[in-house]
């Protein structure tokens, strides 16, 4: 079942700046060939529930496999008979933004 998901993957009690940690994660979720796209807090990624949470679990454990205390905030949306919600969820706000100016 298609799913779209925000997450964040980040290192915790390691230091202050975390860029190149969260670098290494992010590689390993553009590296599957899943739809997806980073903001400054989150990553979504869309695809089958199985392949999105495979794509979780190997980000996650790039860290947590140096012995990297990792965290990991996630939210889902299951919406059967939908895809593509990557990019229609933005384009059906932007539209209305557009109407109203």
């Amino acid at each position: 079942m298609n799913t779209l998901i925000a997450v964040a993957i980040v290192p915790c009690g390691n230091s202050e700046e975390v860029s190149a940690e969260v670098a290494e994660v992010i590689k390993v979720i553009r590296d599957s060939g899943l739809p997806n796209r980073t903001s400054s807090m989150f990553t979504e990624i869309e695809g089958e529930w199985d392949d999105v949470m495979k794509v979780v679990k190997n980000a996650t454990f790039v860290l947590a496999n140096k012995g990297i205390r990792t965290e990991v905030v996630l939210k889902a949306d299951i919406r059967p008979g939908f895809t593509n919600m990557i990019n229609t969820k933005v384009d059906k706000v932007n539209n209305i933004l557009e109407k109203i100016k």
